[in-house]
């Protein structure tokens, strides 16, 4: 994969497959680039809104590697927040990270926002470039990492 993306603006976005659902290929994928990870055991459906997702910019797991990546950042209390300083957003682009942790899309921002989707696109593409994010799924990340947010158990 490192070798498909370069770290021009020309790379195309990549969704792994795999049957490994190991934690080390998850991380060492994203940290190469790719905006998705998929099992293998994924429908075609999924597959292929996975794809057109992606290709739209947004980024995105598979629900037990989500809920896991989430549970492991949850159980780091005692680690200091990474030092990102989030600040640099504005209280809009406070709020659309905290919904973007939450896991809302673009359309479900733009309707609990009173937005249209360009707007949230915007505010999206502001908190990425502020923090120094490659995708969603890094603002997600970060998000927990510094407390924003907070995991909620299941009721």
């Amino acid at each position: 994969m490192r070798r498909i993306l370069t770290g021009t603006a020309a790379d195309p976005s990549v969704v792994m497959l795999t049957t490994f659902d190991l934690d080390q290929y998850v991380y060492a994928a994203l940290a190469a680039g790719a905006s998705g990870f998929l099992l293998k055991d994924v429908s075609p459906e999924h597959m292929v809104a996975a794809v057109r997702l992606v290709r739209t910019g947004d980024a995105l797991l598979a629900p037990a590697i989500t809920r896991r990546l989430v549970e492991r950042f949850a159980r780091r209390d005692s680690t200091p927040a990474i030092p990102r300083d989030l600040s640099a957003l504005t209280a809009r682009e406070l709020e659309v990270l905290r919904l973007l942790a939450e896991g809302l899309n673009n359309a479900e921002l733009a309707d609990r926002l009173t937005v249209s989707e360009a707007t949230v696109k915007t505010h999206v593409a502001h908190i990425l470039a502020k923090l120094g994010l490659r995708d969603r799924v890094q603002a997600v990340v970060l998000a927990y990492q510094t407390g924003l947010v907070n995991p909620t158990t299941p009721e």
